[in-house]
């Protein structure tokens, strides 16, 4: 499934299911995620919002990320942390990383960190998309970022049901 809607609304189902507290922390994608989520059934019961912290200087003043490269493990790992605390969530995800055309941070273009943050672990990982259009990276780190929540809340009721 690749439409951000039905993954939006996939999200929203397994929230409400697992009583879980989403909150989104963007960079890169500008607060895409956070509409796509704002726009699903029954967001209000689950969603806690988000913060979109594009410039350089809000992500190091209002989340305190390290001074430092923003598209970096760091980064999105301390904005995820924050943004959870911020919002009083229990499942958050962030993400940061270099829309191209041209490299940031000495990240090529396409690179893409996210972090996901539950009940205060937090895992990290890169993808790296093999385009430097701005417009398919934005698209490309969409989907990815829904279809990362979706498997985590997923896997987590797997987790819950097994035991």
């Amino acid at each position: 499934m690749d439409d951000p809607e039905q993954l939006a609304e996939a999200v929203s189902e397994a929230a409400s299911r697992d009583g879980r507290r989403v909150a989104i922390v963007e960079s890169l994608t500008g607060g895409l995620v956070c509409s796509d989520l704002a726009a699903s059934p029954g967001s209000s019961e689950w969603f806690r919002g988000g913060v979109v912290a594009y410039d350089r200087s809000t992500k190091h003043g209002a989340l305190r990320v390290p001074d430092g490269p923003v598209v970096s493990e760091p980064a999105v790992r301390t904005m995820a942390e924050q943004a959870a605390s911020l919002l009083g969530a229990d499942l958050t995800l962030a993400v940061s990383g270099a829309g191209g055309p041209e490299p940031q941070d000495d990240q090529t273009a396409g690179t893409v960190w996210f972090a996901i943050d539950d009940h205060g672990e937090t895992e990290t990982w890169v993808e790296q998309f093999s385009t430097d259009d701005p417009g398919e990276v934005l698209k490309n780190t969409r989907i990815s970022s829904l279809k990362a929540l979706l498997d985590h809340l997923q896997g987590r009721q797997e987790a819950s049901s097994a035991s």
